[in-house]
């Protein structure tokens, strides 16, 4: 599996975000909340920065490219199985990439040990 992230990687859709997050599992991996649902279809990916935490969008913008980087590189950890992701971040101050990419592999180990279904 090559490392990139392409348009069809995205979490899009209202109706799909909220389905997710109302039927998917949840887990911390700090400073990530981790929120995972299994996938007919193509792994899709949703990284995202409270505005409530970071008022400016450098900050917000910085985070979500920081967390997208640490996914892209780490994707192959998921194995063949598809999922729908979602990656918030809830800490109250920017952690360096280090362990942003940490936590991103912990939980990528962790959905691909969990049985599917």
């Amino acid at each position: 599996m090559p490392n990139t992230f392409p348009k069809h990687s995205k979490l899009c859709g209202q109706e799909r975000i909220a389905a997710l997050y109302k039927e998917g599992k949840k887990f911390t991996s700090w400073p990530i909340r981790v929120t995972y649902q299994p996938n007919e279809a193509d792994t899709q990916v949703l990284v995202w920065a409270p505005k409530s935490l970071f008022k400016r969008a450098v900050h917000r913008n910085r985070l979500r490219r920081l967390m997208r980087e640490a996914y892209r590189l780490h994707q192959d950890l998921l194995g063949e199985q598809h999922y729908l992701l979602a990656f918030n971040y809830i800490d109250k101050e920017e952690q360096p990439y280090a362990v942003i990419e940490k936590a991103i592999c912990k939980a990528l180990k962790k959905i691909a040990t969990t049985k599917v279904g």
